[in-house]
């Protein structure tokens, strides 16, 4: 039986995604503001393989037209990118000014987009989050972002939301809560220094502080779409997790519960705020006063908080337990208390310069 574009529903819908940093490049260009990402890539080059950077990219800034054609002949029915923040807003505050020269740039993206009859679907945050906020108050560690979050948000949807049908306030926040503040191989680079080559952090509270503050941010920028924009613009906005899927490496018990808890630790850190307004029982008993508590008024706020649920998704683990009784060197990788191996047997290593295998499981899909 064949399988190609006609096995999948009529409404099925087709795409392929970037991120502002990683494919725009034009990082000096037209009053953009520095991301953390630009500094991090300068100080920090010897943690990312081949010493690379986001200064050029793939020059999307200025060959968005060409790659536009090049999806229009491929069949593409959407385009997710994300906005970069400070190059709408260079000092990251509506305060601080717009950028003109931003504005028009995505304006003439998703004009382009619509034009070639390829759905723009828009990220507000996929790591890049502006260096002037982290310099004031070390940016998603602050209560302060919150604010700056929803007013950067605001803007985007007036601006843009008459054609933008589908948003994503934050990309794959659990990837950056682990990278940046657990184990500092990712901007802003923050860890212990029994977790990782860093010079601050705390791994054992920040990962979690940066979360409580993201998911804060998401769920006031859902809000205010809600009530201000949604009734008459008829988008949907949501969230976006990175996970695997996680399967017992035994038929113990124990595995059993790493495989369950692993899934909490990643997924459910996000997911099950978002839906039923609190973290995780099995989150919360591990953690402790550590994790930080949310008011009865924003469990409220969160609770439901997603029109749709992004999955990014790319391989499977095996896990298995791994008690941890060291009470000094906390962190959230200890918290998990799970031991991953990909399914070609090889233990799961974050380090600089390591590039991963990746593995499909029969469970998985």
């Amino acid at each position: 039986m064949p399988f190609n574009r006609s096995s999948f529903p009529a409404n099925f819908i087709f795409g392929a995604g970037s991120s502002a940093y990683q494919s725009e490049g034009a990082a000096v260009v037209e009053g953009r503001g520095p991301s953390v990402w630009d500094i991090f890539a300068r100080k920090h080059a010897d943690k990312i393989p081949g010493r690379s950077n986001g200064d050029v990219a793939d020059d999307f800034y200025h060959r968005y037209k060409e790659d536009i054609k090049l999806m229009k002949k491929i069949g593409l029915d959407s385009f997710r990118f994300s906005i970069s923040w400070s190059r709408i807003l260079p000092n990251g505050k509506i305060s601080g000014g717009v950028n003109p020269h931003g504005v028009n740039f995505y304006n003439n993206l998703i004009n382009e987009l619509l034009s070639n009859g390829i759905k723009p679907l828009v990220t507000l945050h996929h790591f890049d989050t502006p260096q002037a906020l982290e310099d004031e108050y070390t940016s998603w560690l602050s209560p302060k972002i919150v604010n700056d979050f929803l007013d950067y948000a605001d803007f985007c949807f007036k601006t843009f939301g008459d054609r933008v049908k589908f948003w994503v306030t934050i990309n794959e926040p659990n990837s950056l809560c682990i990278n940046g503040y657990d184990i500092g191989i990712m901007a802003p680079g923050r860890c212990s220094s029994y977790a990782g080559d860093c010079t601050a952090g705390n791994s054992a509270t920040e990962p979690y502080i940066a979360a409580h503050h993201m998911l804060l941010a998401h769920g006031v920028a859902v809000k205010l779409y809600r009530d201000k924009y949604q009734p008459h613009q008829t988008g949907k906005i949501g969230l976006s997790i990175i996970s695997p899927w996680f399967v017992p490496k035994s038929e113990k018990a124990a595995s059993h519960w790493a495989a369950y808890r692993g899934l909490d630790f990643l997924f459910g850190w996000f997911a099950h705020p978002i839906t039923f307004g609190d973290y995780p029982v099995t989150f919360r008993s591990t953690v402790g006063n550590r994790l930080p508590k949310f008011t009865k008024a924003q469990s409220n706020l969160l609770k439901g908080s997603f029109d749709f649920l992004g999955l990014n998704y790319y391989t499977a683990f095996y896990a298995e337990h791994a008690p941890f009784s060291n009470s000094v060197n906390q962190s959230y990788d200890a918290d998990r208390q799970t031991t991953l191996t990909n399914c070609f047997g090889l233990a799961l290593r974050l380090s600089k310069g390591n590039s991963r295998s990746l593995a499909l499981h029969k469970d998985e899909i």
